[in-house]
């Protein structure tokens, strides 16, 4: 599945896109107080991604598993330092709402954490390359 995020950002305006495989949608994030960026910083994002993905893959694998879930919830923290920092003590906890066993629960939560994309590209430590650079100006 091929993703690609985009961000349009000038005074007063903020314009998230995502496209994939072709199909697009919006998402409504704010500008700064002072008009310029995002009123979301990437840590944010980036510990929603994490949450999002978790939920949405312990939906599908117990889909697999035939064991009906009422809800999910799922809670991202960490820090970030110093500019130019990457994040550190990253944790996270879920609660799922089923009628099933906690121990099938619990095994259905090992199984998604281990499954769960976005934390595994996390733990790889991909490389995340600068392909290009335009400018517009004098």
């Amino acid at each position: 599945m091929r993703i690609k995020a985009k961000i349009d950002n000038s005074q007063g305006k903020n314009e998230v896109t995502l496209d994939v495989e072709g199909k697009k949608q919006s998402i409504n994030v704010g500008t700064k107080a002072n008009g310029f960026g995002s009123s979301v910083s990437g840590g944010e994002f980036l510990f929603l991604a994490l949450a999002t993905c978790f939920c949405n893959d312990l939906y599908r694998e117990a889909a697999k598993l035939e064991i009906p879930i009422a809800g999910v919830e799922v809670e991202v923290e960490g820090e970030f330092g110093k500019e130019g920092e990457p994040a550190h003590q990253v944790t996270y906890r879920a609660r799922v709402t089923s009628q099933e066993s906690r121990e099938r629960l619990e095994d259905l939560m090992r199984v998604t954490d281990r499954m769960a994309e976005i934390q595994n590209t996390l733990r790889a430590g991909i490389p995340v390359t600068l392909i290009q650079m335009q400018t517009e100006g004098a």
